[in-house]
């Protein structure tokens, strides 16, 4: 598999997460994975952030080091600051990207716990 291809793949893999990781919770079928699976997110952002920056994401670093290969020189620190500033063509100010990516994120997670600890049973469960 080329790199280009690869390259791609991981931004598709990319925005899946990001999407699911921001609206996984409201689809019922879905609500304990994301839960879950913000967590694990959660946790590389932290625990493996203690080693590898706070925030640290490991398909970022794949991705990155594929970039690299290919060419690509001085990547932010994120995938959304590099996906926002491809989008819009300009370069969106990573502090703002952070903040606006972690509100999000804290805004699904809440969604999150609320629909899966306490949100009223239905009668029919």
């Amino acid at each position: 598999m080329s790199l280009v291809t690869l390259d791609y793949l991981f931004t598709i893999l990319h925005l899946i997460i990001i999407g699911f990781n921001l609206f996984g919770w409201v689809y019922k079928p879905t609500r304990k994975l994301h839960f879950w699976f913000a967590m694990l997110t959660l946790s590389c952002w932290t625990i493996l952030g203690i080693w590898y920056g706070i925030g640290y994401c490991p398909i970022t670093d794949w991705q990155w080091n594929i970039k690299s290969q290919l060419g690509e020189q001085n990547l932010p620190g994120s995938f959304i600051k590099y996906f926002a500033d491809k989008l819009t063509g300009t370069s969106i100010n990573s502090t703002l990207i952070d903040v606006l990516t972690l509100l999000f994120f804290i805004t699904a997670i809440a969604c999150s716990v609320k629909v899966n600890f306490f949100a009223k049973k239905s009668k029919s469960q």
